[in-house]
């Protein structure tokens, strides 16, 4: 309670949202009106137990008390049943920290998602932030790139690049025109964290970017956002005018001698601008194509000046490395893969969400302790982890570890943190055929291997299915495959033989083997 008055949270996200948070929002109203109820609705972010939203909090004097999912027409027995003080009700889920989806994970850079007000600066500092960039505005620029260096963080985008490195190599250049570019093009399917963490804790985003911007010694930055996620533009927008207008954005930040700007552009819909040169090209007008790499853009980037790209998850990751220590931050993880993963559930899931574990965790434990196994009930038969260009892993290789090199050695990649759940209906052979066809459209065109590649990939997969020389036709689709891993420019058609490939590895019988 805040004075008196009791305060009830729905979440402001765009998934709960689709599924009636507004209706929920107005039903409480007006209950609580009829029954002359003195309370504050806040609208925070989602915790990420998406089966569960709405989902509807009630501050109590023994923590915050979850129901969900909440109907308009289930209101109206909450009251009855008071939970406005936490009392028993079907959809009672209990205090929302025990839950074990989220008691049994380790939140550190969604910490304050769906804790928060959103847009609440009081909230945000009362909750640990500006810690982090206080401390980085204090220390001169080496420094932090030597705190984020060591612990280890890589980059969250899907490429795992060692982030310390990136930024010291910008660091170093020579200059004083530099910039920070947010890769906010979440495009890849299952994914969502992004998204969550933009509408449930955008000031977390923009304080990353700050201590970007000290380390490298960059005064404009660039958050290129999907047009697809619209309440996340409109929470970014607002979050980055309330920065300015609290002084920690603009010259002088916090008083410090650093000075920053952020602004935001939207792309229009074009997967290959989630690569970074695409993203680059896009953001100076141009059309969104992949770029021949040397020179990367840490070293002639944006406009050709040295330019910083990370992701979302990685920028927000940096103010809890600064604020509690490169150790803090190092003791979770296993190997070259420290920290936290945000890990994102979808498909045939039965409690699909967002569940941040440390590297390690297995698929299974993600799948059976957090997912619930499938909604449908039916036999998991496959999962696709790090996106449409991910591979296809099988039921018995669940026990895999979910970090970078054991992905790898397993044929696999960990990408944005992507889990796709499909069960025992699923045709493993259409699946090959939608990574070329999917390819194909979402290609820059730029490099034969993937422009034509994906278009012979397709027809030839279709040979296949129809049980057209078949042999022949899968000796074709693995020389195909061999060529756009080997020379397509970038992971696009690098990495689209990757589902292909897992398909026909564990599911041949799919391909008629």
């Amino acid at each position: 309670m805040a004075g008196g008055t009791i305060r009830v949270y729905v979440p402001c996200d765009a998934a709960a949202i689709s599924v009636g948070a507004d209706g929920a929002v107005a039903a409480i109203r007006r209950e609580a009106d009829r029954r002359k109820i003195d309370l504050e609705i806040v609208r925070n972010g989602s915790r990420g137990m998406l089966w569960l939203e709405p989902l509807v909090e009630v501050e109590t004097g023994g923590g915050r008390v979850a129901y969900g999912p909440v109907a308009d027409s289930d209101v109206a027995s909450l009251f009855d049943a008071d939970f406005l003080n936490g009392g028993d009700h079907g959809l009672a889920q209990g205090v929302t920290e025990e839950i074990s989806y989220l008691a049994k994970q380790e939140r550190v850079t969604f910490a304050r998602c769906g804790v928060i007000d959103p847009l609440s600066l009081a909230d945000f500092e009362a909750n640990g932030g500006l810690v982090g960039l206080r401390k980085a505005l204090a220390m001169e620029p080496v420094e932090i790139v030597e705190t984020v260096t060591e612990a280890g963080l890589r980059g969250r985008g899907g490429a795992g690049f060692p982030t310390g490195i990136k930024w010291r190599t910008a660091h170093e250049q020579p200059g004083d025109e530099k910039y920070i570019c947010c890769n906010a093009d979440e495009g890849d399917s299952g994914t969502f964290a992004d998204r969550m963490l933009m509408e449930g804790d955008p000031f977390i985003l923009l304080e990353g970017m700050v201590i970007s911007a000290r380390a490298v010694g960059a005064a404009t930055g660039y958050i290129y956002l999907r047009s697809e996620y619209p309440h996340a533009v409109k929470t970014m927008r607002r979050a980055v005018d309330i920065w300015r207008k609290a002084g920690l954005l603009g010259d002088n930040i916090d008083g410090s001698d650093t000075g920053f700007d952020v602004h935001i552009r939207i792309g229009a819909g074009a997967y290959i601008c989630g690569e970074e040169s695409s993203m680059l090209e896009s953001l100076e007008g141009k059309r969104g194509e992949v770029k021949v790499k040397p020179p990367i853009p840490a070293i002639k980037g944006l406009f050709g000046k040295p330019t910083i790209v990370n992701n979302v998850l990685t920028l927000a990751t940096t103010p809890v490395i600064l604020a509690k220590g490169a150790a803090h931050y190092k003791n979770f993880g296993v190997g070259r893969s420290r920290g936290t993963q945000p890990f994102q559930l979808a498909g045939d899931i039965a409690q699909g969400g967002l569940v941040e574990k440390a590297f390690g965790v297995s698929l299974r434990e993600l799948l059976e302790d957090f997912g619930g196994c499938t909604r449908s009930g039916k036999p998991i038969r496959a999962v696709q982890a790090g996106g449409p260009l991910g591979a296809y892993i099988p039921v018995r290789n669940f026990d895999v570890e979910m970090e970078y090199e054991a992905l790898a050695k397993a044929g696999a990649m960990l990408g944005h943190g992507g889990i796709v759940v499909f069960n025992d209906t699923v045709d493993m052979a259409r699946q090959a055929h939608f990574a070329m066809e999917f390819c194909e459209i979402e290609s820059c065109g730029k490099c034969t291997p993937c422009r034509i590649g994906a278009v012979r990939g397709k027809e030839t997969i279709d040979k296949i299915i129809t049980g057209d020389n078949r042999a022949e036709n899968l000796k074709v689709l693995d020389d195909l495959c061999e060529l756009m891993t080997e020379a397509s420019l970038c992971a696009m058609g690098g990495l689209t033989p990757m589902p292909v490939q897992s398909a026909v590895k564990h599911f041949p019988e799919d391909f008629g083997g």
